[in-house]
């Protein structure tokens, strides 16, 4: 997952980061709310780690812009060395999912993030199976057929794949898309990403006679659309 953190402490800052990557998780570290807030007009992410307080823009000035234009979809944990009452009480009246109070152990914080963000995305932590019309994702083999039919992906078209499937109508960044699939933070302008989406769009035959469609976002990244309500995913057994 991608997860923006904001720590004013550059110590702190750097253990969250690194016991988040060590994790598995994709790390944008910011020291100023103002800056990070610039980058989230621009850029998506999957959650956030906040500092209760900051310079120019706080936390939960931060909390409350992303609340307005995101909703609750994006998990939210507070990390800070304020560890009052009042404080931890006040994080979630304006909308936060957590909070912890630094210094805090490794296991620890990894164990809040990953269970905020499985309860956030379910269905890219805890489903085996993936059906979406058509489309149905073996998560464990990373195998897709479309109607019945086995497409054959390369690892990274696999990984595309799952990625806008786990998030049906979700606009999804070019730096974020490029984070998850690639490994790495997009710093160049690039035509990989358009160039495997539509190459990811003929394979897997994304139209609207199959129930989606993948476009682009102005000034964002990509979104695939479902067409048709069915039901929702359904969790298979392993």
């Amino acid at each position: 997952m991608r997860i923006a953190i904001l720590q004013r402490d550059a110590t702190q800052r750097e253990q969250i980061e690194r016991a988040l990557t060590q994790s598995g998780h994709a790390c944008l570290p910011f020291s100023d709310g103002i800056m990070l807030a610039k980058a989230l007009a621009a850029s998506t992410v999957d959650m956030l780690v906040l500092d209760w307080q900051g310079t120019r823009f706080s936390g939960t000035d931060l909390l409350k812009t992303v609340r307005a234009v995101n909703g609750s979809q994006i998990p939210v944990l507070f990390a800070s060395e304020d560890a009052s009452d009042d404080s931890v009480v006040r994080a979630f009246s304006v909308g936060a999912d957590d909070y912890v109070s630094l210094p805090v152990g490794a296991s620890v914080l990894r164990a809040r993030v990953n269970a905020l963000l499985r309860r956030a995305f379910p269905e890219r932590y805890e489903m085996p199976m993936l059906d979406a019309g058509p489309y149905h994702f073996d998560m464990r083999r990373q195998l897709v057929t479309v109607h019945g039919n086995a497409v054959d992906l390369s690892t990274t078209q696999y990984r595309l794949a799952s990625l806008f499937f786990a998030n049906i109508g979700r606009v999804l960044s070019r730096d974020h898309i490029y984070a998850m699939v690639w490994g790495r933070e997009l710093h160049t302008l690039t035509r990989t990403i358009d160039s495997h989406v539509s190459r990811l769009r003929v394979l897997l035959d994304i139209e609207e006679h199959n129930g989606f469609r993948l476009q682009p976002v102005y000034k964002s990244g990509y979104r695939l659309l479902r067409l048709q309500e069915e039901a929702p995913f359904e969790r298979v057994a392993a």
